[in-house]
């Protein structure tokens, strides 16, 4: 007789309870080489109680794939009245207890209650769970001990412990039940009772389901999910929706993409990122997505400051939330390129179609779910990167590609043969096809040639003039060279005026980076700052955190992907938060003058003060020129 309880047998369609309750038991029971064999323990119980009893663990047998039942043998079962409260059940080594108010539940549910129904859902659950645990310690589960149940489930490898794990599970927001965070054991445990009650947990976290159906060649009944991924664009472009959907099938390749080192503390070893080559909705995928620059995104792991500028000390001390951003494209190269003055490399990967869908849905799963800590050297974003590839595409977990800085880590992705560094060889051809972005330094230095050759500046360099103080740059700009011919001394002024912009945009950075240091950072713990703006720019940065931190937007929501219901109230949400932000940093813009210190609002309005000479200097230039032209 099989030893699952199914069918009519276990839904009490046959007449008479006494007649019910033995063909259940005895389908429970099954024999001695039946597999699994539920005995409880019905002395102490009535009647009534023995058959409800009987009819949850028929019920809860019944759900369970035939190799889980194959792997157990007999265990018996008892009500407990001294387990806590907060404790369901026990999986003790050849004893299963349950906690009695369970019982008395599930037998005061109403009539025909379904598996949503509270007390109906605790008990299966309960039994499932427990379950579960006698069966992960036979030799055919052992799943909390498998590499890649252990990826997916989040507790990462190390690259700095020799293939040692985190000790931390990250992926803490948006979980079904926090419990699963305590330990693998307990991970597989809560999921492997969701892969069997949720008819979507294949769709809220469809990499474990896959990977229990495969386990068990065996899989539960399933819904319909939606659609391709979500991504909530905490910076979107104009006209972008602040929740965008992304298709696997529109993403042509992915790049890895660096940003080159420059001198700074914490971009000595540039910064690693993800490229998706998306294609525009009427391209079909080919290599002329690579064209469709608008439509690619960026995934970044970025340590989100909510309260002071980086510091060396604070990321070393892992200080900072890490967190996975997606990016338009378009802002990440004029933040490196224009800001910082750094050149992006784009790298292609080389991975086929289902590889690059598997990575796009473990980054949707970060996304919403991932809230890691920043380390400057244990948990940077070379680190981040890393995992993110090597948890998404499971044959690279085969590589030795582990790397604490983004340089280290391309040299072991082109070693592997994974990364095609060849479309660097040709730089004009890297510039045209958008392989490499060149830094603006690059171009503000042969503005500053042309500024030098015009005006006769001392400099020999664009960084030596822009170190100098606005005030010390403002006599040049209204310097007339008798040596140069008014087209020269025109070009000239265009090329200093490029370059005050360019300072104003390095200005406002440290402006930003000031305001949150100076006002909430120690100086604003002490009180002594009397900085009435500090409210709102608080408040600023907490919209910030909603934005960076995307199932914050749904605290009471389910857990993992999220589904229709949730998207809907996701992109209002979004939107709402979005649109706040903007307001509130276009106003703090224009109170931020009055917060900075006196030296940074003296620089701020000398840069600006030098953009308005220019260009009044311009006009005058373009005016007298067109009037000798005329002549």
């Amino acid at each position: 007789m099989s030893s699952l309880c199914r069918g009519s047998l276990c839904r009490g369609s046959l007449r008479g309870p006494g007649r019910w309750l033995a063909l259940c038991l005895l389908a429970c029971a099954g024999n001695a080489q039946a597999g699994l064999q539920l005995q409880p323990e019905t002395g102490p119980l009535t009647s009534e109680q023995a058959l409800a009893t009987q009819q949850l663990l028929a019920s809860a047998v019944q759900r369970l794939p035939p190799a889980w039942v194959a792997a157990l043998g007999p265990i018996p079962v008892a009500w407990r009245d001294d387990l806590p409260a907060q404790i369901h059940g026990r999986a003790k080594a050849k004893r299963l207890l349950l906690n009695r108010a369970l019982l008395d539940g599930w037998m005061a549910r109403p009539a025909g209650a379904g598996i949503d129904e509270p007390a109906t859902r605790a008990a299966l659950s309960a039994v499932l769970h427990e379950l579960a645990h006698f069966y992960d310690r036979t030799k055919q589960g052992g799943l909390s001990r498998a590499p890649r149940l252990l990826d997916l489930a989040g507790w990462q490898v190390s690259p700095l412990r020799l293939g040692l794990r985190t000790s931390r599970n990250a992926f803490s927001d948006r979980s079904p039940d926090p419990y699963e965070l305590s330990r693998a054991s307990e991970f597989v445990a809560v999921n492997l009772e969701h892969f069997l009650l949720d008819p979507d947990y294949a769709c809220r976290r469809p990499a474990l389901y896959r990977y229990f159906s495969e386990h068990f060649d065996w899989a539960p009944a399933r819904i319909d999910c939606a659609p391709g991924q979500v991504f909530l664009q905490a910076d979107a472009d104009e006209g972008e929706p602040a929740l965008l959907q992304l298709e696997p099938s529109r993403v042509y390749a992915v790049d890895y993409l660096l940003a080159e080192p420059n001198q700074q503390p914490m971009s000595r070893w540039g910064h690693s990122m993800l490229r998706l080559v998306i294609c525009a909705p009427d391209r079909p995928p080919g290599p002329d997505c690579r064209l469709d620059l608008r439509y690619h995104r960026v995934l970044s792991f970025r340590a989100f400051v909510d309260d002071v500028q980086i510091s060396s000390w604070r990321g070393l001390a892992g200080s900072y939330p890490s967190r996975l951003f997606l990016l338009p494209l378009g802002q990440v190269i004029d933040e490196y390129t224009k800001v910082e003055l750094r050149g992006l490399q784009s790298i292609p990967l080389r991975l086929d179609r289902a590889e690059i869908a598997g990575l796009l849905e473990h980054a949707a799963q970060a996304h919403w779910t991932y809230d890691g800590r920043y380390y400057f050297l244990s948990n940077n974003c070379a680190v981040e990167t890393f995992k993110l590839l090597h948890d998404g595409v499971p044959r690279l977990a085969g590589e030795a590609l582990a790397s604490i800085t983004p340089t280290g880590l391309l040299r072991r992705l082109k070693r592997a043969g994974i990364a095609d560094a060849s479309v660097l060889d040709d730089p004009a051809e890297a510039l045209r096809l958008g392989y490499r972005f060149e830094s603006a330094g690059v171009h503000y230095q042969a503005m500053f040639e042309v500024a030098r050759s015009g005006l006769s500046l001392p400099q020999q360099s664009v960084q030596e003039w822009l170190e100098l103080a606005p005030a010390q740059r403002a006599p040049w700009l209204e310097r007339d060279d008798s040596g140069s011919s008014p087209a020269q001394v025109l070009r000239a002024s265009a090329a200093l005026l490029l370059l005050e912009e360019a300072a104003l945009r390095q200005q406002e950075l440290l402006v930003r980076d000031e305001l949150k240091r100076r006002y909430l950072g120690q100086g604003a713990q002490q009180g002594g700052n009397g900085f009435d703006g500090e409210a709102a720019l608080r408040d600023f940065l907490r919209v910030e955190g909603f934005l960076s931190r995307p199932a914050a937007l749904l605290q009471n929501g389910g857990y993992g992907l999220p589904q229709t219901n949730e998207r809907k109230a996701l992109e209002l949400e979004g939107e709402r938060y979005a649109a706040q932000r903007k307001r509130q940093g276009a106003a703090l813009r224009i109170d931020a003058r009055n917060w900075m210190s006196p030296e940074r609002r003296s620089t701020l309005e000398g840069v600006e003060a030098n953009i308005a000479a220019l260009g009044g200097r311009l006009r005058r230039l373009h005016k007298e020129q067109g009037g000798l032209q005329l002549q």
